[in-house]
């Protein structure tokens, strides 16, 4: 009796990954990127409970930032379905934002 062998990918989960070349926030800071796809989840880090994985497009390449803003945070959440989408992240005192 011979069973149909299935495939890893017809039952495997899909892990969103987020490649591109990796940027600080502070480098990209007040200049025009176009936001591709982004990705939040649990932080490692002691300073904020969420982190936010934006992949973004600047220059004609493929980047990838890391933050726990939650300002970015939240307007990533609320605007999702509009991705993709044109923007400069500011800083504002010392919150970070879309603009």
């Amino acid at each position: 009796m011979s069973a149909e062998i299935q495939s890893f990918s017809d039952f495997a989960e899909i892990r969103l990954v987020l490649d591109g070349r990796k940027y600080r926030i502070d480098e990209v800071l007040n200049k025009e990127i176009v936001v591709r796809g982004h990705k939040i989840v649990p932080s490692k880090s002691r300073e904020s409970e969420m982190c936010l994985h934006l992949q973004f497009e600047m220059d004609g390449q493929l980047c990838i930032l890391f933050t726990g803003s939650t300002v970015l945070i939240d307007q990533c959440r609320k605007y999702s379905d509009k991705i993709p989408f044109r923007t400069t992240i500011r800083k504002i005192d010392k919150y970070f934002t879309f603009s």
